[in-house]
Formats: C-alpha cells, structure tokens, sequence
C-alpha cells in the first residue's frame, strides 16, 4: 500500500494546486487557503446567511465583502529587503 505513496502525493498535488509543494511560499499557501475559504462560503446560500444574519448584513452585501476579499486576502506579499546596507547602493551616502 505505501508502495506508490510518492505517486499519489503528486496525483494530489496536481489535482489541488492549494496544497502547495516544497518551493510554495509561506504568503502563498494561506492566500491560497483564504481564496478556498471564502468562494466555499460565496458557494453555499446557508454560510452566508449564517453570516448575514450575525453581522446584520444582506445577503448580497456578505457576498460582495467576500468576492472582495478574495482579491487580497492576506495583503500584497512582503518583498524581503536587498542584502547589504538596508537595500541602500553606494553606501556612503547620507551616514556618519
């Protein structure tokens, strides 16, 4: 039976992208599962009036506040600063 685990790790990571793999970053998997999250709430009438009705909220407006936040769901990804004097070139420049 773990014969062929390595064969349907794959076959689960091609058929689920949200999985990631050993290169996906950390930023990347949670937008991942935060775009899961919310289009399976947008996707069932029950979650969303579950959630309407304890913010007091319509429906279409729960709806709209969710497809909006799955434009950025985690904020824009953090670029990590160029090494060397805090990304500063020429160095030198404007310190004592």
């Amino acid at each position: 039976m773990s014969r062929n685990a390595g064969g349907n790790l794959a076959l689960l990571a091609s058929k689920h992208i949200g999985t990631g793999g050993a290169d996906t970053k950390s930023h990347t998997f949670l937008v991942n599962q935060h775009r899961d999250t919310l289009a399976s709430i947008v996707g069932r009438h029950d979650h969303v009036s579950y959630i309407a009705v304890g913010e007091g909220k319509s429906l279409g407006r729960v709806k709209a506040e969710a497809l909006e936040g799955m434009l950025f769901p985690c904020g824009e990804e953090v670029r990590e600063m160029e090494r060397g004097c805090g990304g500063l070139r020429g160095g030198g420049e404007g310190g004592g």
